[in-house]
């Protein structure tokens, strides 16, 4: 079992008060081991080659050579998990979709709790990446909205309008590690005039924004940050934002999201298991609900709620997920009432989109 050895981790960073911080850091912990520091590329290089790291934690700045590029020369000859720790916004998803298996955000250390929440999300960050599934691939450039020019792994339902008779219909997106990339994966399959979309990420505040943006600029429909209030509507995917629990409800005029702070609820702020059960309770049977990669159980129990009150839910499988974790515990747990390859769950969703 992958629990039962320590987790050999390799530190990467240029600077020397923050290697040795974070390597104090992890060496006290329970099941992980440093087992070395490199302060640029080529180092790290020799290291991994050395030491055989189970895990890396790589700045993203560094002398030399940049975290991109050297995942883009790492990753196919050692592919190793990277957790990208940076205290930068910009090019985090690229860094995800050539190789790096999950981010954390330096922490600005106002207070001792601050550290501490650091430090425990780190901790389970390097325990889902010692197991997670390194997909190897290269940077694809992000495309306009139009047919012609959309990317490579867009399907062919996204160029097509879908018809469908359910006014009412919703669908909701749960993911964690590895869920960027999922996530574009199942957008890019959606039509201009989809039924509208809510999504909850694991990721914190100062990212989701960024990473909505992103995922406007390459898919057919729209794509935002939660804000309290928005309506829904055809066509439309609201992210949840960082910090921020996002909530399905309904007046008489149609569906709407809550926003809002509050304590985090299965180890999260977003929480998937807050999304999808309000979904249960707005939506009820007029709602599609996804779970894909990520580690934990956040979202099994919502999910399972969805599909008691007759929503049709999705779980992606084994093969295709970074972490088997959290689509792995709705699934042994009867919430899931179809398991699919990440590549297939897009055209999945449409079809039971048409047939409603």
């Amino acid at each position: 079992m992958l629990e039962d050895k320590e987790i050999k981790v390799l530190v990467v960073d240029d600077s020397i008060l923050f290697r040795e911080t974070l390597s104090k850091m992890l060496s006290e912990k329970r099941g992980i081991t440093v087992v070395g520091t490199a302060g640029d590329a080529y180092e790290a290089s020799e290291k991994i080659v050395q030491l055989q790291p189970d895990v890396v934690t790589l700045d993203f700045e560094m002398p030399k050579m940049n975290g991109i590029e050297f995942l883009k020369r790492l990753i196919p000859q050692y592919p190793v998990p990277v957790i990208v720790v940076s205290s930068m916004t910009i090019n985090v998803f690229e860094a995800l979709s050539v190789g790096a298996v999950d981010f954390i955000k330096k922490p600005t250390v106002k207070s001792p709790r601050d550290l501490m929440d650091f430090s425990y999300e780190l901790g389970r960050k390097i325990t889902a990446a010692n197991g997670a599934r390194v997909i190897q691939k290269t940077a694809s450039a992000l495309a306009p909205k139009s047919a012609a020019a959309a990317p490579a792994q867009t399907t062919a339902s996204a160029s097509t309008p879908i018809t469908y008779r359910n006014k009412d219909l919703v669908i909701a997106l749960g993911a964690s590690t590895g869920g960027p990339d999922a996530l574009q994966t199942v957008l890019q399959g959606m039509p201009a005039n989809s039924p509208p979309i809510i999504i909850t990420q694991h990721m914190p505040a100062g990212f989701t924004k960024m990473y909505a943006e992103r995922m406007n600029r390459c898919c057919a429909i729209e794509v935002k940050e939660a804000v309290d209030g928005d309506v829904l509507r055809p066509g439309l995917a609201i992210i949840a934002a960082g910090d921020y629990h996002l909530q399905l409800k309904k007046n008489s005029t149609g569906y709407y999201v809550s926003s809002r702070q509050g304590e985090r609820v299965s180890g999260h702020c977003p929480s998937v298991d807050v999304m999808f059960t309000s979904v249960a309770e707005a939506a009820g049977k007029n709602a599609i609900g996804a779970i894909l990669t990520g580690m934990g159980a956040d979202g099994a129990k919502g999910l399972l709620l969805m599909r008691k009150a007759g929503a049709y839910t999705i779980g992606q499988d084994e093969a295709t997920c970074v972490v088997y974790g959290m689509p792995m515990v709705a699934f042994t747990g009867g919430a899931v009432c179809q398991q699919a390859p990440l590549g297939k769950i897009a055209d999945i969703i449409n079809k039971r989109v048409s047939q409603q």
